[in-house]
């Protein structure tokens, strides 16, 4: 069993600072309660939550052995005894209390918090019009704090109190409903009948309008009231009668929340909200409030009535008054000065701060509550007025529409909520101790030692004061950026009729121009140039010019939402926007590039800093091979592991895509030079990550080469391309040697396949000797004696493409000397050779098309299209390269050029399958470019048919030449297929 630590310097490493009190506490107890002394050590203040427990005890001596037994409401009471010296004292006051902290630990439904405290004066929850039968309201000030209790239990014994603490506040906030609908209940039973005789409701403004509200707050209302109806409907008394008793209610229901006895108080109800403040009446009907929101309400009320919600009372007639007064505040924007009034009543209440407080005052000093709940709500009332899906009345909730929907960039919105669940959340403890209505920060160290333990912080002190300077910079910082923006100003100025005119014709605007969503191209507008930054001032210097140029490309709203995303991602990069000012030329290419390629957006949202080689056209040029070969060698051996070897070989061939990419969308590098770069691209690749696999493998493994085969080593790839290989090995006699090159080939292969931030590169090995079923590996003894006795009439017309690209040369150049004497016949084919060619080609077109695909629209395997050249270059090869030197290449444009030369194709044939294998070759990148995933097929849907169109220089809406020039120049080749490879006339 464990003991009782009783040494004060034990204590003191607890947590306990007078621990001289604590050693003569702990003297009494017995060791069965040591799980009890830890619980109290984990506690805000060990040594008040020790004192009270002790005192508790006093009042009950079995408390410590009840406690034992039930860890949950131990665990919530001791949280409790060590954070609030009020609920301290209430509990010990009246111990019976405890057995509140043993409920389910969630968040009470308000339904059930309405029961609760109606019961407790002794009204009926379950009629619409309860009448209490307590006339003092003290057993609703019982209830009220020990529901307070249930709820600071569920707060402190939270894993985060920021997380929980706008569902604390809600709490709180449906508390207070209940409270204000006990205290109606009783204020009637006081009041006599005449009380059912009117309608009153009580509407929640402030923070227990939105459901946020504090631990001690007032609680800001607004009171209606209309004459009750009788069983016909009619009024039974006039408008005059009901405003007076509606206000010997209202009044009354305030005393009892605010009074003090010797049950304790509430909080004070605060009607200063009302029309025309503390000197209007406390009471009106809904017409007298229609008129005076109409007429006479300044733009401080509309901003108080945002937050406006039934509380208590007749909750029908509440929501009347919500619905008359919600059009006019999402009005209040428009109003003259709007925004100027709202700024300079901020700076009133930072005035009024007394100055021994300004510093520490969390809600209304600068970098404060206040300042993140003024720029959302300005926010709001500015653009809410166009936009329904930012009217909530939450601040937190209204922050995240805020930031859905693209009116605050989503860094700072995550910031701002970071930094507001902070600031509520120590708001909260500090007003848990006294329970008192304070929002400033105490300066004694045992009180901040107190709140920075209740938050979980190891170095109390230390970590609370920098976290709260830091989010309070913070807040200050992007408060400034969007309370003061110019661009809202400007927005408010617009009557709201103008506005939305303005908003429809700028939406016309944008749509003629192209964009599918100009709505959402407004909002990134908007996301972008709003503030009072050097950045949002660039911002709306470019935009102009940019929209312009988005528009020019296959998809405008994609290029904008892009340019928002990378903007964001570099906007505090300080070469980023000075270079697109300074840049046209940077500034057009990244706007076309952005409204092109889904895939370059990709490769250049992950690595955004890859921008700068938009200046100029050398920087697009594909890079030497030797080059990218020794940075990738030099970022791996920076690098313990393979994984993050392979990662850093990664992160540069994802720049070196987006390079590849880049030059063809701006037309810098052709077809051609596109295939060599990412042949290069790979080769590089693949060659130093089979040096990381090696040696990641224990014991030795021979020397080992990739025959590049297929499009990789035509030196044609595609962006889609895998890297088709066949893997050969230096002969060994160690028995275990294959094993261990298996064992790199599946390390290599698995980390560069491995999905991650940029496209993975899939090494494909079905081109080797007996294609799936034969061995993964051979040494080249084997090759060459599987070349010499069995290889297959298909497996030498793969070796045409056969190359050696990685790995070690003189292993690979071997291996290539033998398939040059297979691959080349001196005598070309046997009669029984071509004929197997011509049965495996028809093969291929009847099994290999996709089930449902269109032929005539397949770039790959469809009449005339890249098969079909490649097919009846080949064959030009295998028939005349044994005397022909010049056909032997692994290009199909190279041996097409060497054949029409050497007169085996006459130039008209040669042009016709030259100009389908480009166009069909093009179509293949551009829409992997234009989609970020791979097609072999002209596109089904008609607006990506029509954004390829644009891409390939069709123009707009040009799809249907699109498709009519490929089909005619698959025609045209189709027609020389037939003749030369077919041989048919």
């Amino acid at each position: 069993m464990a003991r009782i630590e009783t040494r004060e310097g034990a204590l003191a490493r607890r947590g306990f600072t007078a621990a001289e009190s604590a050693v003569r506490i702990l003297r009494g107890w017995d060791e069965r309660y040591a799980p009890l002394l830890e619980l109290v050590s984990g506690a805000a203040d060990p040594d008040h939550a020790l004192a009270a427990l002790d005192r508790l005890r006093d009042a009950d001596p079995q408390v410590l052995d009840r406690l034992i037994e039930r860890p949950e409401p131990a665990r919530r009471l001791i949280a409790v005894l060590g954070a609030s010296a009020t609920l301290a004292n209430d509990l010990v006051a009246h111990p019976d209390r405890l057995d509140r902290l043993g409920g389910p630990p969630g968040r009470v439904p308000a339904a059930e918090l309405r029961s609760e405290l109606l019961t407790a004066v002794g009204a009926d929850p379950h009629v619409p019009v309860p009448v209490a039968t307590d006339l003092t309201g003290d057993q609703l000030r019982t209830a009220y704090r020990t529901a307070v209790l249930r709820i600071a239990a569920r707060d402190l014994t939270a894993d985060d109190p920021t997380e929980v603490v706008d569902d604390i506040a809600g709490e709180l906030a449906d508390l207070a409903d209940a409270t204000l609908e006990g205290a109606l209940a009783v204020a009637r039973a006081k009041v006599g009948p005449d009380a059912l005789l009117c309608r009153i409701a009580v509407i929640a403004l402030g923070k227990c309008g939105a459901q946020e509200l504090n631990y001690v707050s007032d609680v800001d209302v607004l009171y209606v009231a209309e004459p009750a109806l009788d069983g016909d409907g009619e009024p039974m008394i006039n408008s005059d009668r009901a405003i007076t008793i509606a206000t010997l209610l209202a009044s009354e229901l305030s005393r009892i929340c605010s009074a003090h006895t010797a049950a304790g108080t509430i909080w004070p109800v605060d009607a200063a909200l009302r029309p025309e403040g503390k000197a209007g009446q406390l009471v009106r009907t809904l017409t007298s409030h229609r008129g005076y929101y109409e007429k006479w309400a300044k733009t401080w009320e509309f901003q108080a009535m945002l937050k406006a919600r039934p509380s208590a009372g007749d909750l029908a007639l509440g929501q009347e008054f919500v619905d008359l007064v919600t059009p006019l505040v999402w009005r209040a924007g428009e109003r003259q000065n709007f925004i100027a009034d709202t700024q300079a009543m901020r700076r009133r209440v930072v005035d009024l701060i007394p100055a021994r407080d300004a510093e520490r005052e969390l809600k209304l000093g600068e970098g404060g509550l206040r300042d993140v709940e003024f720029s959302v709500q300005l926010l709001q009332l500015v653009h809410g007025r166009a936009d329904e899906r930012l009217r909530a009345r939450a601040t937190l909730p209204s922050l995240q529409a805020l930031i859905d929907n693209g009116y605050v960039g989503r860094e700072d919105g995550r910031r701002l909520d970071e930094a507001y669940r902070f600031l509520r959340a120590l708001e909260h403890r500090i007003q848990l101790y006294r329970l008192r209505r304070t929002h400033v920060l105490p300066q004694a160290d045992d009180d901040l030692r107190r709140l920075g333990r209740s938050l979980g912080y190891a170095d109390p002190v230390a970590t609370l004061l920098s976290t709260w300077r830091s989010y309070s910079r913070q807040v200050r910082r992007l408060h400034q950026r969007i309370f003061y923006s110019p661009l809202l100003d400007a927005v408010a100025r617009i009557p709201s009729s103008a506005l939305r005119l303005t908003t429809d014709a700028a939406v016309d605007r944008l749509r003629a121009l192209g964009y599918a969503d100009p709505a959402a191209a407004l909002r990134h507008i908007a996301a972008l140039s709003q503030g009072v930054s050097r950045s949002a001032e660039i911002q709306r210097q470019l935009l102009p010019a940019m929209l312009g140029w988005f528009a020019e490309g296959p998809n405008p709203d994609h290029g904008l939402l892009a340019f928002r995303q990378v903007s964001e991602a570099l906007g505090s990069t300080p070469w980023y926007l000075r270079a697109l000012r300074d840049e046209g030329l940077m500034a057009e290419r990244l706007a076309r590039i952005l409204a092109s390629s889904r895939y370059a957006v990709q490769l250049l949202t992950r690595s955004p800093q890859t921008v700068q080689m938009l200046a100029d056209d050398t920087a697009l040029t594909p890079r030497p091979v030797d080059d990218l070969r020794a940075e990738m060698r030099a970022a791996a051996g920076r690098h313990e592991t393979p994984r993050s070897a392979v990662e850093a070989i990664r992160a540069i061939r994802r720049r070196e895509l987006f390079r590849i990419a880049a030059g063809d969308l701006l037309d810098v590098n052709d077809v051609d030079t596109v295939g060599e770069a990412l042949t290069d691209l790979a080769a590089a690749t693949i060659d130093v990550a089979l040096t990381v696999a090696r040696n990641s493998i224990s014991g030795p493994v021979p020397e080992m080469a990739l025959i590049a085969m297929g499009r990789w080593g035509g030196r044609e790839l595609s962006y889609a391309s895998d890297a088709d290989t066949m893997f050969v090995m230096a002969d060994s006699p160690d028995p275990g040697a294959t094993d261990r090159a298996v064992a790199v080939i599946s390390a290599l292969r698995d980390l560069l396949a491995k999905p991650g931030v940029d496209p993975s590169l899939i090494i494909d090995a079905a081109l080797r000797p007996e294609g799936k079923q034969g061995p993964l590996i051979r040494s080249l003894s084997a090759y060459q004696k599987y070349y010499r006795q069995w290889s297959s009439t298909w497996e030498l017309q793969a070796l045409i493409r056969a190359d050696a690209l990685a790995g070690d040369h003189d292993l690979g150049q071997a291996l290539l000397a033998e398939i040059d004497l297979r691959r080349w016949p001196a005598d070309g084919l046997s009669d029984a050779q071509l004929l197997e060619i011509r049965r495996l080609k028809a093969r291929v077109e009847s099994e290999r098309l996709p089930r449902g695909a269109d032929p005539a629209k397949h770039t790959k395997l469809g009449p005339g299209g890249l098969a079909d050249v490649e097919w009846t270059v080949q064959l030009l090869q295998l028939q005349h390269a044994g005397t022909e030197p010049s056909l032997r290449t692994t290009r199909t444009l190279t041996a097409l050029d060497a054949a029409e030369r050497a007169g085996l194709i006459l130039p008209d044939d040669a042009d016709a399958l030259r100009q389908a294998w480009l166009f069909a070759s093009r179509v293949r990148n551009q829409l992997m470019l234009l989609r970020g995933r791979g097609s072999d097929s002209l596109p089904s849907d008609t607006r990506e048919l029509a954004a390829l169109a644009h891409l390939m220089g069709f123009g707009r809406n040009e799809s249907s030449h699109l498709e009519a020039e490929y089909r005619r120049l698959t025609r045209r080749a189709r027609a020389v297929v037939d003749r030369l490879f077919w041989n048919n006339p």
